[in-house]
């Protein structure tokens, strides 16, 4: 049942619209994060980060099923390619920001981050007007950070910078890997690419002395982040311009904000409510102005052929029918 509900949500387009999946997928993203700070306490990042990932690659592969393993054999290399990209730049950007608010604040490191995102924005910009909307996201990061303060620290702001390069691969490869995979299959292998890369750092404080109320709390954690917000990302950068996408991911700051300050009591001072206020603004123009825009990249649809020895067919859908008995499926993507 969980597994024919994931991929229909790629096809609700009228029921979800692009916008309210990154909003929802920005909250479960930094409940996520905020709740891993506390595991902090009784884990290193590198350790939470990769219980994280390892549950959300065995959850997802779990969904995807066989017809994961069947996609993976269809691929070619410059697909697979992508993955293993999109799943260490994901895996880095997780990692980053999760040694980043170990040391910053959430909407710090947030805002930091987003530069990764403003510099996708800027690089896709086509009409001089649109420009508002980033000066004015630019200016409320400004007001969140609060740089002139002075008291930022080092190695955190460090971690966050790394983590914003890591934002623009993450990006641009998510729509690649979506189109090419479907976003549940996408989403599971990058995962799985995201826990080999950081098992090397996270893995050994994980199994040389296992907590078992950590492995279940990061299990929590992982469904918030990075499984559904990722998810709904994939499904959203299928049907929205960069741009918008890049300049509506300016609500993240705010978001973080809002949810660093009910988790874990992280209160924002008056500069930053400004700022969030900024950032909002800016989202919400980014928003109305990719409206009379198409998707950035041609939505693509799966067309699975089964051949038998009596003759073949095709069946069209993102579902993942079960094939008849005997039947060989091969998977073929064509421009929708």
């Amino acid at each position: 049942m969980i597994r024919s509900y994931l991929p229909s949500l790629g096809r609700a387009r009228f029921q979800i619209p692009a916008p309210m999946m990154l909003l929802i997928g920005m909250f479960t993203l930094h409940t996520g994060s905020s709740l891993a700070v506390t595991a902090f306490e009784h884990a290193s990042p590198a350790t939470v980060t990769w219980l994280r990932l390892t549950w959300a690659a065995l959850l997802l592969t779990a969904f995807g099923g066989r017809s994961l393993w069947r996609a993976v054999r269809a691929a070619s290399r410059r697909e697979l390619g992508a993955v293993v990209i999109l799943g260490t730049a994901s895996a880095g950007m997780m990692l980053f920001y999760s040694e980043a608010t170990a040391r910053i604040e959430l909407g710090t490191a947030t805002s930091i981050e987003f530069l990764g995102t403003l510099v996708v924005a800027v690089a896709a910009m086509r009409r001089r007007r649109e420009l508002v909307w980033i000066v004015a996201a630019v200016v409320g990061v400004i007001c969140l950070t609060r740089p002139w303060q002075g008291d930022l620290d080092l190695v955190g702001l460090g971690f966050a910078l790394a983590g914003a390069v890591c934002v623009i691969g993450y990006i641009v490869l998510t729509q690649r890997v979506g189109a090419g995979f479907g976003a549940v299959h996408g989403l599971a292998l990058a995962m799985t690419v995201g826990a080999v890369v950081t098992a090397p750092l996270g893995a050994p404080g994980a199994l040389v002395d296992p907590d078992l109320g950590l492995i279940g709390f990061t299990l929590l954690i992982a469904l918030l982040f990075p499984m559904v917000p990722f998810l709904l990302e994939m499904i959203a950068l299928q049907r929205m311009s960069r741009t918008a996408y890049s300049t509506f991911s300016s609500l993240e700051p705010a978001v973080a904000l809002v949810m660093g300050m009910i988790v874990i009591g992280q209160a924002p001072v008056a500069v930053q409510l400004v700022g969030m206020g900024l950032v909002v603004v800016a989202g919400i123009g980014a928003a109305r102005g990719d409206q009379a825009r198409g998707p950035a990249v041609p939505e693509r649809k799966v067309v699975r052929e089964y051949r038998t020895g009596t003759g073949s067919g095709a069946k069209d859908g993102a579902s993942d029918p079960v094939p008849p008995p005997g039947a060989l499926r091969e998977p073929t993507v064509e421009a929708a």
